[in-house]
């Protein structure tokens, strides 16, 4: 198991340290993010201004990890086939033939996913839980392993179509950027100057078969018994709560444990603490609670309702690992 652990520890720098070149300041989200690549189902909500390198990031951790990428630009007037793909006529050979759209790749973009009507962000559903998609009664799988990587822009809502929380609870993490502070920014511009290009020259350290492997690695973390109830109730503390309408789903507490161990991994352990669940309860949970409606108003109540829960649950005192 050591030198598993060992393997996940280097595998992850490698990676980390391939996006740090074209991210500058950012690493506490690029580790939440490199956990949820290592997970299954680990599809990503990026949610925060414009020009803070969402899709910067999303194409790095593609190059880095030698995955394919397709980068998919959500508007009104996109069609769920636009996304899937369909079967179209050949007029040489006198029969239909499938054309696959953007969806059939390791890694998807989804650019300001809410701009798109609901019909045309549902095309994702299917993918994103079963990975694969249905097309003219055929079912065809997509690349293993698919990650879904979408951004939303929280500030600008007119002719936008919020996402319904049945595809919310979808992605596995929710997560903001951020503005970056006055040398992070200096940084950013002097990279710039001394590139002399837009793009960044980066190299892949793995590709799908390696990151598969890592998955592997991940899932063979032990996690105590008593880890496991302190999920749970965590979870059901959010059912349970005042001032939420709606609690977490088990899938809330299924991302705890795989990120749980995705992230121990990281950290060269084989065995899951505590700390790991608290890293990512804000990340996982944010997106997942529906508020009374009298709190919808307040932008820091879905921050404060999740710290009181978080207070409330007794931390389990894991001893003999």
């Amino acid at each position: 198991m050591a030198s598993e652990t060992e393997h996940m520890v280097s595998f992850s720098q490698g990676v980390m340290q391939e996006v740090e070149k074209a991210v500058v300041g950012k690493r506490p989200v690029l580790e939440k993010i490199m956990a949820a690549i290592l997970t299954s189902g680990g599809h990503i909500l990026l949610e925060d201004y414009p020009g803070l390198a969402k899709t910067l990031i999303a194409t790095s951790f593609a190059t880095a990890l030698g995955l394919s990428f397709k980068r998919i630009q959500f508007t009104p007037d996109l069609l769920p086939g636009d996304i899937t793909g369909g079967y179209i006529f050949d007029r040489q050979h006198g029969k239909f033939v499938l054309r696959k759209g953007s969806i059939f790749a390791n890694i998807i973009l989804a650019d300001e996913i809410n701009r798109a009507s609901p019909k045309t962000q549902s095309a994702l559903l299917e993918a994103m839980q079963e990975q694969q998609v249905s097309l003219e009664g055929e079912t065809l799988p997509l690349p293993n392993p698919y990650i879904t990587i979408a951004t939303q822009n929280p500030i600008e809502y007119e002719g936008t179509y919020p996402l319904p929380e049945a595809q919310l609870d979808r992605f596995m993490i929710k997560l903001s950027l951020g503005y970056p502070t006055r040398e992070q920014e200096r940084q950013i511009i002097e990279s710039r100057h001394q590139r002399k290009k837009d793009q960044f020259d980066l190299a892949a350290v793995s590709d799908s078969t390696g990151l598969l492997e890592m998955r592997e690695i991940a899932e063979q973390v032990y996690i105590d018994p008593d880890i496991e109830f302190y999920i749970v109730d965590l979870v059901q503390r959010t059912r349970e709560h005042k001032n939420i309408a709606v609690g977490a789903s088990p899938r809330a507490a299924l991302s705890l444990l795989k990120l749980g161990r995705a992230w121990a991994s990281m950290q060269g352990r084989n065995y899951m603490l505590p700390d790991d669940i608290k890293l990512f309860f804000y990340p996982v949970l944010s997106h997942r609670i529906i508020l009374n409606p009298s709190l919808w108003n307040s932008k820091v109540a879905n921050e404060n309702t999740l710290t009181e829960i978080l207070n409330s649950v007794t931390v389990p005192v894991i001893q003999g690992i």
